[in-house]
């Protein structure tokens, strides 16, 4: 009988539910934790002088390993993954608002990066995201230098020297600089001065140089950074859910160039005025931007270690005798901010990858910012956003519902038609268009409307997607952050039912298998949105609720029109 069929497929969904959820409490989706790191010194991997960063010298091959410090601290084991390496005598540690820094005095390389409004988990708000990190297990630092032919780095890195190994930025304290001092053999004084600033991601590097000497001094500065190939700690585990990994950079012909890792090798080196070089992630970016009036070399490379290398030389850079000169450059290390990282260097804001639909994107960020700067919940400024977007699209939608209505009004006309003709095609074809053309039906009528917002849908989905905003923020109940999926499995089994009601309001197709595949769908779409970030279900959910809404209304309004036609015909 129907209830014990009912009751079935009731039961079967209940233990289905029961089974993910067992599913994800044993296997959670989170970053791998490393359980005992130890610091390293890189001392290798330097660029030579030249116009390109990979023409280097036989006695500094590009895959030099970088030894380990024989009194390398291990670091507090346990699922931290992010504890800052303990003092040695190289390592200086950097605190700000928004930075906790190390910086290694061996070659004045910044080897450690964690971002304390960034937790590494929401429920570990004492453990900072670490963005840049040199252990046993992975590498992931940002190194400069100078180099050429007074250049003081080369197959030993210089050792600077600190009035402290702690810095602080202190409570009513917008800028901090920490100063490292080396002086070579000719007596050159050469100073790498790192400048932090209050709630600022952007570390400026300046070089400054007192040439002491009656001959000139010229040497090209250099910065890159180097990252193993581990996966993405912030990366989703949704289906085909993948936020690019790899370096981008800026050319000429291209304003935003992607290079995966596995294209490193095969990239040529290039040419530009200003530029910059980036190692983007889920969220968050490293960013090399060299001086903006310098025509800049810019190249990437693997080495033996299997670490991938990008960066860039900049022009040379020439100090007469007995005077001083400088060169600056920047590093930012932090969230995609797509403003700010639009307000540092020309074409950096597109790291944030909407892919190609990005000027449909941004605007559409800013308008989802715009919305939460009223409404303070992310949660809820997706659902204003989305009726927003609906409300621009309401009479496309309106001719798509209205074509489909009439699809689905005029379906037992056409099933008598299939009746009538059987296997007669040619008769079935004609008759059918003959039917379309008398009840006043574009066959095509429900798909161009939806075709025109198809762009606008995904580049919502990218911004949800893409948005750092979204990372650890909640909504309501159990929601408590947007950026992972629902740990309860409620909105994507609602919006598997929504997708179920849209299904049967809509004309069945006239084919039996793509009917059955059609209604189908919902189920195949509810296991593909699982493991989906919850503000991305959610944006769905409410689309969908919305047009079922409208669609109802336009079907009912559509009836009681032809009811009236008809009735004015008899």
């Amino acid at each position: 009988m129907d209830y014990i069929r009912y009751a079935l497929l009731a039961g079967l969904a209940i233990v289905s539910y029961m089974l993910l959820l067992a599913w994800q409490e044993d296997y959670p989706s989170s970053a791998p934790a490393t359980d005992v790191v130890q610091t390293q010194q890189s001392n290798g991997d330097v660029p030579a002088a030249g116009n390109t960063a990979t023409d280097l010298p036989s006695d500094i091959p590009s895959d030099t390993p970088a030894p380990v410090s024989s009194d390398v601290p291990v670091l507090a084991s346990g699922n931290s993954a992010d504890a800052t390496p303990q003092s040695t005598e190289t390592l200086i540690n950097v605190s700000t608002d928004v930075l906790n820094v190390t910086i290694d005095r061996r070659g004045g390389d910044i080897v450690f990066v964690s971002l304390p409004e960034h937790y590494t988990q929401i429920d570990t708000p004492d453990q900072p995201f670490v963005l840049l990190e040199n252990t046993t297990l992975r590498t992931y630092v940002a190194q400069s230098g100078l180099i050429g032919r007074n250049g003081i780095d080369g197959a030993e890195r210089p050792l600077y020297s600190a009035s402290t190994d702690s810095y602080t930025l202190a409570s009513g304290q917008d800028v901090l600089n920490v100063d490292l001092s080396y002086t070579d053999n000719n007596g050159v004084e050469v100073t790498k001065r790192f400048t932090f600033e209050r709630d600022n991601y952007l570390i400026d590097i300046v070089y400054e140089v007192d040439n002491t000497t009656d001959m000139p001094w010229q040497a090209n500065m250099f910065g890159q950074i180097k990252r193993s190939n581990y996966e993405d700690p912030t990366q989703g585990s949704g289906f085909g859910m993948a936020s690019f990994l790899g370096f981008a950079t800026t050319t000429s012909e291209d304003n935003y160039l992607k290079i995966p890792f596995d294209e490193v090798e095969d990239r040529a080196s290039h040419e530009i005025e200003g530029g910059w070089v980036a190692l983007g992630q889920h969220y968050f970016i490293s960013a090399f931007i060299p001086p903006q009036q310098s025509r800049n070399s810019f190249s990437f490379r693997r080495n033996s270690q299997n670490e991938y290398i990008g960066g860039f030389t900049s022009s040379e850079v020439v100090v007469a005798p007995n005077s001083s000169g400088s060169q600056q450059m920047s590093l930012y290390a932090g969230p995609k901010d797509q403003y700010r990282l639009g307000e540092i260097a020309p074409w950096l804001d597109r790291t944030i990858d909407y892919g190609w639909l990005w000027f449909v994107a941004s605007p559409i960020y800013w308008l989802l910012t715009k919305i939460n700067a009223l409404i303070g919940n992310y949660g809820w400024s997706i659902l204003i956003l989305t009726v927003i977007v609906k409300g621009v699209f309401f009479k496309l939608s309106a001719t798509s519902y209205r074509s489909m209505a009439n699809m689905r009004r005029v379906m037992p006309k056409m099933n008598q038609l299939k009746e009538r003709y059987g296997d007669d095609k040619m008769k079935l074809q004609k008759a059918t268009m003959e039917l379309y053309k008398k009840e006043k039906i574009n066959p095509f009528g429900g798909c161009l409307p939806m075709l025109v917002q198809m762009p606008v849908f995904i580049a919502l989905y990218w911004v949800l997607l893409e948005g750092v905003e979204l990372r650890h923020a909640p909504w309501i109940l159990w929601i408590n952050d947007l950026s992972v999926m629902d740990p309860y499995f409620v909105l994507p089994l609602l919006m598997g039912a929504s997708m179920y009601v849209q299904f049967m309001l809509n004309p069945t197709p006239q084919d039996p298998t793509q009917a059955k595949i059609m209604k189908f769908m919902p189920v195949v779409m509810t296991i593909f949105f699982l493991w989906f970030p919850a503000g991305l279900v959610l944006y769905w959910l409410a689309n969908s609720v919305l047009g079922i809404a409208q669609q109802w209304y336009i079907t009912r309004n559509l009836d009681k029109e032809y009811a009236a036609k008809e009735a004015a015909k008899n």
